[in-house]
């Protein structure tokens, strides 16, 4: 198998970004950036983002997350706490979130620190799934060995009889976790691979701007 993706090329056109535009908070630009992609249509998922761990076996491991909740505290997703992410968030909270928003052609990079949310925010969250999500976490082993597909689809019709008609309650193992942003780096394409790349990093709780070579 052999596939030359050379010719895979595009120009990117469509904005620039400058210092003179920037907001002194990077959390202001992350919000007006997500809002002129919802408002610019073409993305099914806007909140789908990238979250890279560093796992137990001391590979970095990249996967793709619902983003959940955002505002300046930080950025929020709900997981199993057992999953092979949440045990590398574990051992190590140095992680790393990004966005990659084609239609305008945007990237924005985050690296931070993951926290778990309070229980009682993942329980509000946990109320607001539909029920087949409520019951798919109870079922979910995430990252652990199965024998088969029909072993969960086994469980989840047990489930569904034990909870019929009542409230299910959410899985101790199962809740949401805070990713507090320490960098931001934000990347508008432009011509000719010239793309603007300005990063804000946080020192000693104020934001520096600087400038990044393409």
């Amino acid at each position: 198998m052999n596939r030359d993706l050379a010719d895979y090329r595009k120009s990117y056109e469509k904005s620039f970004l400058e210092e003179k535009d920037l907001p002194d908070s990077p959390f202001a630009l992350f919000f007006q950036w997500f809002k002129d992609v919802e408002e610019a249509g073409g993305v099914e998922e806007a909140n789908a983002m990238t979250i890279t761990t560093v796992g137990l076996d001391g590979f970095p491991k990249a996967r793709v997350v619902l983003l959940k909740h955002f505002d300046e505290k930080g950025f929020v997703f709900y997981t199993n706490f057992d999953s092979e992410k949440g045990k590398a968030i574990e051992s190590n909270n140095k992680v790393c979130i990004s966005f990659f928003w084609a239609n305008l052609e945007r990237q924005v990079i985050i690296k931070g620190f993951a926290k778990k949310v309070s229980e009682e925010k993942s329980q509000q969250y946990f109320g607001s799934r539909p029920r087949g999500s409520q019951l798919g976490a109870w079922v979910s082993y995430q990252s652990k060995l199965i024998d088969s597909r029909e072993v969960i689809e086994e469980e989840l019709t047990a489930l569904e009889n034990k909870y019929k008609g009542k409230e299910i309650p959410k899985p101790p193992f199962w809740g949401g976790y805070c990713i507090i942003p320490s960098e931001f780096e934000f990347w508008q394409g432009r011509a000719n691979r010239l793309h603007d790349r300005i990063r804000f990093s946080n020192k000693k709780n104020e934001w520096m701007i600087s400038r990044l070579a393409p």
